[in-house]
């Protein structure tokens, strides 16, 4: 098995034909072959992109990348949960071309002139093709409508800066004056230290629009996905009528070791993940991800909007 400078993964067949029924670096029946190639002296090859294969993050072991994308980004060997972006979340749960983005305008300054915070704001819009941490919009799930917020862990850590928790609080309040549910997906390191007071006081803010959201009679539901931390866990994440999580998830105020720096001497093997948290009773139940789209859609339909009682 060769390298090439361009890193494609090169598998040499002798002969005009490879064995019968040999593999392909797949593990599936070779379905053609490239001619041959004189530079690697007359022998067939087969080339596949280092692109095709992914290690699981979790057991480490080699996954095939279209079977990986199929699986929802799930390891098959472990059942580790890899994380989605907002745009794989969107193609994951709603129904076919329903999603429809929002509140675009609402993006993040440099309000306290933090140094180097724009460039790293300019860096994550670029890497992410989004403008902010968190996505909003209007869906449905099995024709039910509903507004919804997804956090993009990829996109500064998922952190909750002014323009964050003004769309949390934009998606809330939308739902209250629409009539309809509302659904966030949450996945944050916490509170953005490089707007200070600004990021904090978000906790309040979208604290009163759930509120508002709860006076409307309609249903409030939350995903916790890896990891949801710090201020968002302490605010709005926490405050839903239904609150699901992905298995393993990273869920807790504070890390670890901040933990043992407080005087916790010790902590359970499982401490600050999903699993944790429902055995204490913090979360509803845990989901696994095939399975999230249809849970949804049964909470969606058990619970209704206030136009459904």
């Amino acid at each position: 098995m060769i390298l090439s400078p361009r890193r494609p993964l090169i598998r040499p067949f002798y002969g005009d034909d490879p064995p019968a029924g040999a593999p392909n670096v797949a593990g599936r029946p070779p379905r053609g072959y490239p001619r041959s190639t004189p530079s690697l002296g007359g022998r067939r090859v087969l080339i596949v992109s280092m692109d095709a294969f992914v290690p699981c993050g979790s057991c480490k072991k080699i996954l095939f990348t279209q079977e990986f994308e199929q699986a929802l980004r799930v390891c098959p060997h472990c059942g580790f949960h890899h994380r989605l972006s907002a745009s794989q979340r969107i193609l994951a749960t709603f129904d076919p071309n329903s999603f429809e983005e929002l509140d675009k305008g609402v993006r993040s300054d440099n309000a306290l002139e933090f140094p180097d915070y724009q460039a790293k704001i300019e860096s994550a819009r670029s890497k992410t093709g989004q403008t902010e941490s968190v996505l909003n919009g209007r869906a449905k799930i099995d024709g039910v409508a509903l507004c919804v917020s997804l956090s993009d862990f990829s996109f500064m850590g998922g952190s909750m800066g002014a323009a964050a928790g003004e769309k949390i609080t934009l998606t809330l309040e939308r739902a209250a004056e629409r009539n309809e549910p509302a659904l966030v997906f949450c996945a944050s390191g916490g509170a953005r230290m490089q707007e200070g007071l600004l990021s904090l006081m978000q906790m309040a803010k979208t604290t009163a629009a759930v509120e508002r959201l709860r006076r409307s009679r309609n249903p409030f539901l939350t995903v916790f996905t890896d990891p949801t931390m710090a201020g968002v866990l302490a605010s709005y994440a926490s405050l839903s009528d239904v609150i699901l999580a992905e298995p393993g998830a990273l869920v807790g105020f504070a890390g670890a070791r901040v933990s043992k720096q407080a005087g916790v001497s010790k902590v359970p093997d499982d401490f600050q993940t999903a699993e944790f948290c429902l055995r204490s009773g913090m979360i509803d139940k845990i989901v696994p991800r095939k399975n999230l789209r249809n849970t949804l859609s049964l909470l969606l339909q058990l619970l209704g909007g206030a136009h459904g009682r």
